[in-house]
């Protein structure tokens, strides 16, 4: 019988995968409780409603990536290609407006029907941050801090770069997109098909193009920097000096957008050069119009999301597997003792294992195959005298230990 292997652009999550994949999440809950952010588990799928209404119908997620479907009842559901727009669904649904702010950690799947590439997969994991609720240009700046701490912990913030634009006010960007316009209707033999379409529905997503001949329309059009009220540009300036204040490094790129529509004044990405051409690992802006939408009232928000996956690829080391200690019994009598012996130390916080059968030497062969770094050996005269053998597999040396103090001597 053939063999079934896991669906194109998914992958099992094992081993060293798992280890790295759990240590970036396991960091980055423990930074962003530092800065007092709550962990929230939203649904994997959500009304479609959720993710067209705010990600722009002109997005490539909404018009080429999203796993869409009907499910038994007519309705129509989405498996979520991002978290951002279920955060603030979860809080309006939830009453949490009227409770502000409210700061937001995330981790779990999502999907994306996108060919497949280097840290990039049709189902992958984020991790992600919310502050919901603060108009202030300290919110922007705090988040990012958040971002670049989470990166330090890591030990990867020497490899990535935080790049840093503004998308100003929608009334900048009416100005602004007039002068995109006029600038790639001039160009428009030169564009790509896909451009040519977004050229009449929404011109700044031209500027995340990826296509080459786009890259080269792209580099000589206007920045929005001109079309900046004094109040946008008063705004990015506060951002700017409070990033500094924080001890957060940036660059400025003016060609930064971000992909969705919810977004407005702040955007960055956290980029590195390690990982080829797709080089950002952590990116968000603020987006003050996506609780309305949610049929909430009026919310100012700033966040971003990472690929766990991404993030990964960039740990120099893989963190150690933990190392068990290995309980082997000699004996029916040491066997039932050994459950008792087995119970105790994990209750006492230790990773614990027993060989369910085999010999003495095929026991410690399987306690050295794991990585164990003890082996507790108990036998009937042993267990008589109410001592274990306890051998380091490190250093190779055995002592006897009292079997009430076994959890006190081992969890040293």
């Amino acid at each position: 019988m053939e063999a079934l292997q896991p669906v194109r652009g998914t992958r099992d999550i094992i081993g060293e995968d798992q280890r790295r994949h759990a240590h970036v999440v396991g960091t980055s809950r423990a930074t962003a409780s530092l800065y007092g952010f709550d962990e929230w588990s939203t649904p994997i799928f959500e009304d479609t409603r959720v993710f067209a209404r705010t990600l722009g119908d002109t997005s490539d997620v909404v018009t080429k990536e999203m796993y869409t479907f009907a499910d038994r009842g007519g309705d129509s559901l989405t498996l979520r290609p991002e978290n951002t727009a279920g955060i603030c669904r979860a809080l309006v649904t939830n009453g949490l407006t009227q409770a502000l702010p409210q700061k937001v950690f995330y981790a779990g799947p999502m999907f994306r029907y996108e060919r497949p590439q280097k840290g990039r997969y049709r189902q992958f994991h984020q991790i992600g941050a919310e502050l919901v609720g603060s108009a202030e240009p300290l919110a922007d700046a705090e988040i990012m801090a958040l971002g670049w701490d989470i990166l330090n912990t890591l030990g990867i913030a020497g490899d990535v770069v935080l790049e840093l634009n503004t998308l100003g006010s929608d009334a900048d960007r009416t100005i602004y997109r007039a002068e995109l316009v006029r600038y790639f209707q001039d160009r428009s033999p030169q564009l790509s098909e896909d451009s040519l379409r977004r050229l009449g529905s929404n011109p700044l997503r031209i500027l995340d193009s990826k296509d080459e001949d786009d890259r080269k329309v792209i580099a000589d059009a206007p920045t929005i920097g001109s079309c900046l009220s004094d109040a946008s540009k008063d705004f990015y300036a506060a951002v700017q000096d409070k990033l500094g204040r924080l001890g957060v490094p940036f660059v400025e790129n003016p060609r930064i957008v971000r992909g969705l529509d919810y977004y407005s004044h702040t955007a960055f990405e956290f980029v590195t050069r390690r990982l080829g051409a797709q080089g950002t690992v952590m990116a968000g802006g603020r987006y003050d119009g996506l609780v309305a939408e949610m049929g909430g009232p009026p919310t100012p928000a700033v966040g971003w999301a990472a690929g766990i996956e991404r993030l990964s690829m960039l740990l120099d080391d893989t963190p150690p597997a933990p190392r068990p200690i290995a309980v082997v019994p000699l004996g029916e009598a040491a066997e039932a003792a050994a459950l008792d012996i087995l119970q105790a130390l994990r209750r006492a916080g230790l990773r614990s294992e027993v060989a369910y059968r085999g010999n003495f030497k095929r026991r410690l062969e399987r306690a050295n195959r794991i990585g164990a770094r003890a082996a507790v050996i108990l036998g009937d005269d042993e267990l008589a005298r109410g001592v274990a053998r306890v051998k380091d597999l490190v250093t190779g040396t055995q002592t006897e230990v009292r079997l009430a103090e076994l959890a006190e001597s081992l969890g040293r």
